[in-house]
């Protein structure tokens, strides 16, 4: 019977130098000549392309300088390059005015430029691949006290998505000069748009109004009691986004989202069947409680088949996993947006996310780790987080039913970690339920009472980080579960604080 050979078991010895960094000087020589030889090659770049994905360091300096000049408008060439970088030891090493001009005299034509800045950012990738898988093995093998292997591979997924996202990792400090284009970017993207949004449209005018759109890296509570609309709301916001959704290819050929946008909705309470059902409701216009009962004719059943043929494209992704955890939730958004893209993240609702195995015992501190886990995606992802989240039963005990910051479940660090908090009220609600004996003086007082806010509701936005607080009314069709625009001549659309 032959032997077995003995398992090696000693560790893997991941110092071994790695043979060749891949790196080519040549290219960005190539490309560094292309440019200075004519500035309008620059413009053929593209974004991606940064000054760090140079392997020689004095070439990361040098496009950088290029970069700027070139972005003020002014002349980015030998002479004036020279200048700049006279008190340079790496430029002077190098051979001074006599480089540059050297890179000049070997330039390729301008029109091949692009190529070598894909060449250039491609090789910018695999180095960071290398460091980021060294480090992974590093990590896994001699552990650390602080991350159980479910954490380094989250920790690992984060930097693999960064990296695929932006062609970099965490770069720590951003200059001000690039923050204030992003700003400018984002101002004159508002200005391009109908009615000046700066975000995502609700498809409700009058909170649009109030909010400028759902803006990227926000996270938005909405919150309300049982039974007030809050999930009806989430979804009318999310259905509307989809619906309009328009994309516009770009030279890197991914997709810019020119309008609307693609939404995961994380159902964690109603099954994706059910949360469709509410959707047919509101397009097809059939009651969602005769539609369910199946007491619908033959005329409304075809309108519910052309609602869903309308509807069937539209860009909603559902994940209805109960109990889904933080990490799940995180794992799944990014997936998302690699693979189709990401513009919007429903959560319903808050406090039945999980923070898996090991979390604190502590309620408060669990959902404290909750909301800032999302309020790291939505900046990491750069898309507005919508988190639903119950109310307190300490409403029902105030005669003034509206809810208020301090009614939040867990409230210290919601409050503190999202960016809008808003409520979801209902005065008719409340006054259903105190009818008085008909025939009564009290009924017909009542009555009228119930006439002037049926079909109203009340969004109270209690926080925002970017504009003011106050209320917005608008329309709610209980049958439907829809909320809608009040009539534009309404003269009170929205109070002030």
């Amino acid at each position: 019977m032959a032997l077995v050979p003995a398992l090696d078991l000693r560790p893997v010895n991941t110092d071994v130098p790695i043979a060749h960094t891949p790196s080519n000087v040549e290219a960005e020589q190539a490309l560094l000549g292309a440019i200075l030889y004519d500035n309008a090659a620059f413009e053929r770049l593209g974004d991606n392309l940064q000054a760090r994905h140079f392997y020689e360091p004095f070439h990361q300096r040098l496009y950088a300088a290029i970069e700027t000049n070139i972005r003020k408008g002014q002349l980015a060439e030998p002479i004036l390059m020279a200048e700049q970088f006279s008190r340079d030891p790496a430029f002077e090493e190098l051979g001074g005015i006599r480089y540059l001009a050297d890179l000049v005299d070997r330039a390729p034509p301008a029109a091949n430029a692009p190529d070598y800045a894909r060449l250039v950012y491609d090789l910018a990738l695999r180095r960071d691949l290398i460091r980021i898988g060294g480090e992974i093995a590093t990590t896994a093998q001699h552990g650390d006290a602080e991350l159980d292997a479910r954490d380094q591979i989250e920790a690992a997924e984060q930097q693999l998505y960064q990296l695929a996202e932006t062609g970099g990792v965490s770069s720590g400090f951003v200059n001000f000069a690039d923050a204030l284009r992003g700003a400018v970017a984002m101002a004159a993207e508002a200005h391009s748009r109908d009615g000046g949004l700066a975000g995502l449209s609700t498809g409700l005018i009058d909170l649009d109004q109030k909010i400028g759109g759902l803006h990227p890296s926000d996270l938005v509570i909405l919150a309300a009691r049982p039974s007030m609309g809050k999930t009806s709301l989430a979804c009318n916001i999310a259905f509307d986004v989809a619906r309009h959704y328009a994309w516009e290819p770009q030279p890197d050929g991914s997709k810019k989202t020119v309008r609307g946008g693609v939404v995961a909705f994380y159902s964690l309470e109603m099954s994706s069947e059910q949360l469709a059902m509410r959707l047919l409701a509101e397009v097809s216009g059939v009651s969602g409680d005769r539609l369910r009962k199946g007491e619908i004719d033959a005329m409304e059943f075809g309108r519910i088949r052309d609602a869903a043929l309308e509807i069937q494209e539209a860009p909603l992704y559902i994940d209805d996993t109960g109990g889904i955890t933080l990490a799940k939730l995180t794992a799944r958004a990014r997936r998302l947006k690699r693979m189709v893209g990401l513009d919007l993240i429903i959560v319903d609702y808050l406090q039945l996310i999980t923070t898996g195995a090991g979390g604190p015992d502590n309620r408060v501190q669990e959902v404290s780790m909750i909301t800032q886990g999302l309020k790291a995606l939505a900046k990491e992802l750069s898309v507005p987080v919508i988190a639903l989240s119950q109310l307190s039963r300490q409403v029902e005990n105030r005669e003034d039913k509206k809810p208020q910051l301090s009614d939040l479940r867990e409230s210290g660090s919601i409050e503190q970690d999202a960016d809008m908090v808003m409520f979801v009220y209902r005065e008719s609600y409340y006054l259903s339920r105190l009818e008085p004996r008909e025939g009564t003086e009290e009924h017909f007082r009542w009555q009228e009472q119930m006439d002037q806010v049926r079909g109203m509701a009340e969004l109270i936005i209690g926080k925002q980080r970017h504009g003011p607080i106050g209320t917005v009314k608008v329309s709610f069709n209980e049958d439907l579960t829809k909320f809608g625009n009040l009539a534009r001549d309404h003269h009170h659309r929205y109070e002030e604080h």
